[in-house]
């Protein structure tokens, strides 16, 4: 019979639906929470098994980080035992000595599950899109603004398929691109400026969001800050709104109360104007903050308050395609994790 080591999850764990759930999106700290409440299976054994410091896997724990390299992926699958298909990986060795694995079910999960399966045979960069750039027109006009937002739109769609130890260098060269469009170009009129503004406003949270993913605390910091400077220039409430609230999302980890208050003002950008996922998704980031300083009261409001955002968005209303992700699915889970 093949070793099994001491941190193998157990049959009925692995059939668990969020257990399965965590492993299909890499949210290896609910995986963890979950194999030491069920399966008595220490952190510090975790650690070991792993090869991850002791500090790291509690921090993972509580939902303040994220794994990303697809070579620490590939290790945990491994010491816990998880059979390769659950985590987006092709078989693993040991998986032909043991029983066959629980069945997927097919799901939106399953495409970044197929995805990384052609990454894991042909390398991570060929699952890239091209990042060829053509240079820029010589005067910046709101045609080209658009062409540059659809290329963020496609771009972004990585974060559904890698994580940010992948992503954040292309996210960042978008960003120092566009920099250098805003501040040489020679544009069409004062509108499209404000418009590529905006964008890399946008771009910088996209890319915070990969370095915070990845372990960059300081550098996204420094991008979410970048962000909001740019959201104020160009006057869009919304990503300013969403920038305060990434800035509260880095900060639970040094000081709960500040990340609560930064929040909360991030909430108070909302007005009638405001998009439905946008509401949605300032207050669900409120709402876990509340859960991690122990609110109670302030996180049943803040969901609460996600909630009716998405049960009263007017029919056919435009989303921005940063927050459109955000339905009553992902409500759900986060509620779950609060």
């Amino acid at each position: 019979m093949s070793y099994q080591p001491p941190t193998a999850l157990p049959r009925d764990l692995l059939d668990d639906a969020t257990m399965q759930h965590a492993l299909s999106t890499h949210d290896f700290g609910t995986v963890f929470r979950l194999a030491r409440e069920r399966a008595r299976i220490s952190y510090s054994r975790i650690a070991a098994e792993c090869d991850i410091k002791p500090d790291r896997v509690g921090t993972l724990a509580r939902g303040q980080s994220r794994i990303s390299s697809f070579g620490k992926i590939v290790q945990i699958a491994d010491a816990l035992r998880v059979p390769g298909q659950m985590v987006g990986l092709a078989p693993r060795p040991w998986e032909a000595e043991v029983a066959p694995a629980p069945q997927e079910s097919a799901g939106p999960d399953l495409h970044r599950r197929t995805v990384l399966q052609v990454a894991t045979a042909t390398g991570l960069a060929a699952a890239l899109p091209a990042l060829h750039h053509s240079a820029p027109p010589a005067r910046i006009t709101n045609s080209y603004v658009d062409l540059l937002r659809e290329r963020t739109a496609r771009l972004r769609r990585l974060d559904d398929i890698l994580g940010g130890g992948d992503t954040y260098r292309v996210y960042l060269a978008e960003v120092q691109r566009t920099k250098a469009v805003l501040h040489r170009g020679s544009f069409a009129g004062e509108h499209a400026r404000l418009r590529l503004t905006a964008l890399l406003a946008e771009q910088a949270q996209q890319a915070g969001w990969a370095a915070f993913d990845g372990g960059r605390g300081k550098e996204a910091a420094s991008l979410y800050e970048e962000s909001r400077a740019y959201a104020q220039e160009a006057g869009d409430a919304d990503l300013y709104g969403n920038s305060l609230a990434f800035l509260a999302y880095g900060a639970l980890a040094d000081d709960r109360r500040t990340a609560v208050a930064i929040a909360r003002d991030s909430c108070a950008t909302i007005t009638d104007r405001t998009p439905a996922s946008v509401r949605a998704l300032l207050y669900e980031r409120l709402a876990w903050a509340c859960a991690v300083d122990g609110q109670p009261d302030g996180t049943e409001a803040a969901l609460s308050s996600a909630r009716e955002a998405l049960e009263t968005a007017p029919d056919g209303e435009p989303q921005p395609d940063w927050s459109a992700w955000v339905d009553h699915t992902e409500l759900g889970i986060m509620t779950g994790r609060c």
